[in-house]
């Protein structure tokens, strides 16, 4: 690792710099360097929030600010997220502007000086864009960038959020901004620059600055396939309020998929030769099983189960769902009786089971822990 000269300008940090990590080793020393020069004559700091990176990445950086008390390690037990991550950067800044950054170099920090001196000159947020002025995002892949920018176009028509990359995870804002937007935003996601912007009140002044998107070359990429559900469950949050959650979002999905495996189930038993009764029973189970597996895996995996405490969670879980299929039917029962309408007593037992099995799962089974 190269030496790098330490910033001998005393007084507080102008700006925190917040770099969100999960298995970066490799990256961290490099992006620390490129920050020291980027933001040569300034005053920063940067503090880098690592999900307990299997890989080493908090002792990494460790190692790092043991010969520059600059950076900053923030590790996180039990807890995953980038949105999360960032919060808790951007929380425990102590200059009055906050950056975030990807440590997977993808992000030019060579911008952030211009960026820097936008909040100075009065904006409260600035968007590094790839999508204007310059921008440029030709290295993702066909896929990758169609869906950018189908995400892109959605944000901007459904939430009317006041940027041309509100799905960017490269951007600064004041601390006092996102301290007041704080307890609106949530830990779940990727996209926590969207949520911000969806999140603070009219009127603050937001810049952009383009950049190129650079191609990562080590680590591994924080999306994945539940990046979609995710930014869905965002999108409804932000669009009704927040009276639908993003967790409810996911906990909905991975039901409807649940629904797929519990008809395939069941029709594979009946051509297997067993009694309905059997082949419900049976696909049932197996439904509830994939749910359960599915959940712990996408929607409460900031508080996911493992070890020993599957088992008892899964039983918990066959529970749960059972009283809310008793839930469904009484309330499905009732309805029917009112209004003599099959339709909406079916949708008015499957919305109370829903909410019941989700409202129970949340408080119970992947309940939050000390």
């Amino acid at each position: 690792m190269d030496e790098r000269p330490v910033d001998g300008g005393g007084g507080a940090p102008e700006l925190t710099v917040v770099v969100p990590t999960f298995n970066e080793r490799g990256n961290v020393a490099v992006l620390a360097g490129r920050l020291a020069v980027a933001l040569e004559g300034r005053r920063w700091e940067a503090i880098f929030v690592d999900d307990d990176s299997p890989d080493g990445t908090a002792e990494a950086v460790r190692a790092l600010s043991s010969g520059d008390p600059r950076i900053r390690c923030i590790r996180r037990i039990g807890r995953r997220g980038l949105a999360g991550a960032c919060i808790e950067g951007m929380l425990a800044a102590q200059a009055p502007v906050v950056a975030v950054i990807d440590a997977d170099l993808q992000h030019d920090e060579t911008v952030l000086p211009t960026m820097l001196a936008r909040i100075e000159a009065g904006a409260d947020i600035v968007v590094a864009t790839r999508y204007a002025g310059g921008g440029d995002a030709s290295s993702f892949d066909a896929a990758r960038g169609a869906m950018s920018r189908a995400a892109t176009t959605a944000a901007r028509l459904l939430l009317k959020v006041p940027s041309s990359d509100p799905m960017s995870g490269f951007f600064m804002l004041r601390r006092s901004v996102v301290e007041a937007a704080a307890p609106k935003l949530s830990t779940q996601g990727f996209k926590i620059l969207l949520d911000i912007l969806a999140s603070v009140p009219p009127g603050l002044t937001v810049a952009e600055v383009p950049y190129s998107f650079g191609v990562r070359t080590s680590g591994a990429s924080k999306l994945d396939n539940r990046v979609m559900v995710d930014f869905l469950g965002l999108l409804l949050s932000k669009a009704t309020g927040g009276a639908i959650s993003m967790r409810f979002v996911s906990f909905a999905a991975v039901g409807g998929l649940g629904l797929v495996v519990h008809l395939a189930a069941l029709r594979l038993a009946l051509v297997g030769g067993a009694p309905f009764t059997t082949a419900q029973t049976l696909a049932t189970v197996v439904a509830m099983t994939f749910n359960f597996f599915m959940n712990n895996a996408l929607t409460y995996r900031d508080r996911r189960l493992s070890g020993w405490r599957l088992i008892p969670g899964l039983l918990l879980f066959y529970a749960v769902c059972g009283f809310g299929a008793f839930a469904n039917i009484g309330v499905g029962s009732w309805v029917f009786i009112e209004t003599d309408r099959w339709w909406v007593a079916g949708l008015a037992g499957s919305v109370v089971g829903a909410v019941w099995n989700y409202l129970s799962s949340t408080a119970l089974v992947w309940r939050t822990r000390p």
